[in-house]
């Protein structure tokens, strides 16, 4: 049961091309003022403020809605 696996050889040029054009890719992305990662953080914090706000909104008004059903009660005659 041998299999033949290959071996890829990469030369030096070859490594540092790649090294470099991932350095790039990264530094380009991560590149981002202090306001800009601010910000982006405060947009992230917020929408998840707003969604949690929301679904405490719906699970209250569906457990009043539960409580009180959809009709009111008649008051009953003595």
């Amino acid at each position: 049961m041998t299999t033949n696996k290959s071996i890829k050889i990469i030369k030096r040029g070859e490594r540092a091309a790649q090294e470099a054009a991932a350095d790039a890719a990264a530094s380009t992305e991560e590149k981002k003022t202090t306001h800009e990662a601010a910000r982006d953080m405060v947009a992230t914090v917020t929408e998840w403020v707003n969604e949690f706000q929301q679904k405490r909104r719906t699970e209250t008004s569906q457990a009043l809605k539960t409580l009180f059903g959809e009709t009111t009660p008649q008051p009953s005659k003595a």
